[in-house]
């Protein structure tokens, strides 16, 4: 089955869960411009997630979805608020979705788990995912190690439900790549950073303009965490922490708040911008019905003028 089938959605295109971020106003535009709209619950109580599903319910009439990031202790709790908002669509993260498999799938939700890895991918086909989002190590926020050039291809090979691609695709040549690697769609974050839409402050956009192809770096590999962010300053400090052998606490003190810093206050010197490798190619800031529509365009040409001579 597609995934424009099975998500009932114009474009093959899903909008990556940024914590804190990913909230109604980006949601919508996502989906109303043909692609799926995630809620990032992570962070979130019941109450909080009831609001942002019914903010995005009065914006859009069309399917979105909520990412739940399972290291969560209140997964429960808003499984209950998804089921009774009757939201369709369910991507996770973080943990396994083991627990909560029968739950979500006697609901009729669609579950999408994003992996790093093929063992983990065949894992989650065995437990009833419906597709895999299959990311790479060039995406922002949490990453695993694999890059998604070699791990896309490899997943796609190894399950036989659909595979959707994630991890440094920001443009038509990427979507285009992603496909011929096997992919039935993907999933996209760092270039809906830089929209309209997305409820970021002008700062924290402006750094992912600014951007090149070598100012990510990722923090947390030796704790088992790692976080692909832009680099700066607390970055920077973090990253020398690392090297010292600081204790957790420390490394905690330093990046407690951060993200905040970042998306609402527009301190990109000592908050987290996170972003993906790809951000060095993402140069305007445009509406999300811009940046899919033309990316859905350009993936076409890129496939229709294809020479293999």
């Amino acid at each position: 089955m597609s995934i424009t089938n099975l998500l009932n959605i114009k474009y093959p295109i899903i909008q990556g869960a940024m914590a804190q971020i990913a909230k109604a106003p980006l949601v919508a535009a996502v989906s109303n411009a043909g692609g799926l709209g995630i809620i990032a619950s992570g962070g979130m109580t019941a109450e909080m997630l009831r609001e942002e599903i019914q903010k995005t319910k009065a914006l859009t009439d069309k399917p979105f979805g909520v990412n739940l990031m399972l290291m969560m202790t209140n997964i429960a709790e808003l499984t209950e608020v998804i089921i009774e908002e009757k939201v369709g669509i369910v991507t996770t993260g973080a943990g396994t979705p083991k627990t909560f498999m029968p739950i979500w799938k006697e609901a009729g939700i669609i579950v999408i788990p994003v992996v790093p890895s093929v063992m983990i991918a065949k894992r989650m086909e065995k437990m009833g995912a419906d597709a895999v989002i299959a990311e790479g190590t060039e995406a922002g926020g949490h990453v695993g190690e694999t890059t998604t050039m070699a791990l896309l291809p490899q997943i796609v090979d190894a399950v036989t439900i659909p595979v959707i691609g994630a991890g440094g695709i920001a443009d038509g040549r990427g979507i285009a790549a992603a496909l011929a690697l096997g992919a039935k769609g993907v999933q996209i974050g760092t270039r809906f950073l830089a929209t309209d839409e997305c409820p970021v402050h002008p700062d924290f956009k402006a750094a992912v303009i600014k951007a090149s192809d070598r100012d990510t770096m990722v923090t947390g590999r030796k704790a088992g965490a790692p976080v692909r962010s832009i680099k700066n300053k607390m970055i920077k400090e973090y990253i020398r922490l690392e090297e010292e052998n600081a204790d957790r606490d420390t490394l905690e003190e330093l990046t407690l708040g951060s993200l905040r810093k970042a998306v609402q206050e527009g301190d990109t010197d000592k908050g987290s911008v996170m972003a993906g490798q790809i951000a060095g190619l993402i140069t305007e800031i445009k509406p999300c019905k811009d940046v899919i529509e033309e990316m859905m365009t350009d993936a076409k040409n890129v496939i229709a003028g294809l020479e293999l001579n």
